[in-house]
């Protein structure tokens, strides 16, 4: 056998190794900086008004000035940040739940989902070059499933749905 063929016969071989989760969205990050997402603003410390009426601390416990983002969107949005706390499902919202399962539910959809989106990222990675050059081909993958903004607002607008503006349609070149 040539080298040449050996050497095309390896590249083969090469390729046909991969991850058995295939990442459809190839990000290159560089490690050689401080990751800026990381760095979350902690609230600022403040004088209790009697220092002997803290709590003794408690190893592992969570720090007054510890940021807490889900609840503070949820007061931001109008939330009740206790509602986080609570288990189970509120009864405000059971009108609600019983509604969408009406047609029935399924406790293993998020598995089942799992594997199907597993088995279709695996179907879609992407052709040989791509994969080597480390092509990003999520929205190739996905286009079949993607939304036309443009066509649906029409069609909303058509049956007298009142409708928000959508982004401008793409300008095409002349």
């Amino acid at each position: 056998m040539t080298p040449l063929r050996l050497s095309l016969l390896a590249l083969v071989v090469l390729s046909a190794c991969g991850s058995d989760n295939p990442d459809l969205m190839n990000f290159a990050a560089s490690r050689t900086g401080p990751d800026e997402f990381l760095v979350a603003p902690a609230r600022p410390l403040e004088t209790p008004p009697d220092p002997k009426a803290l709590p003794a601390p408690i190893l592992g416990a969570q720090n007054r000035a510890d940021p807490t983002p889900f609840e503070d969107a949820v007061v931001a949005l109008g939330g009740s940040a206790s509602a986080l706390k609570r288990g189970g499902i509120p009864a405000s919202d059971g009108g609600l739940v019983r509604y969408a399962g009406r047609y029935g539910t399924d406790p293993t959809i998020r598995k089942t989902l799992a594997d199907e989106d597993l088995k279709f990222r695996r179907d879609n990675d992407g052709r040989l070059l791509e994969r080597w050059f480390n092509v990003n081909v999520y929205y190739d993958a996905y286009s079949s499933m993607s939304l036309d903004q443009q066509a649906e607002i029409a069609r909303f607008r058509r049956m007298g749905v009142e409708t928000p503006s959508a982004p401008p349609a793409e300008l095409k070149p002349r």
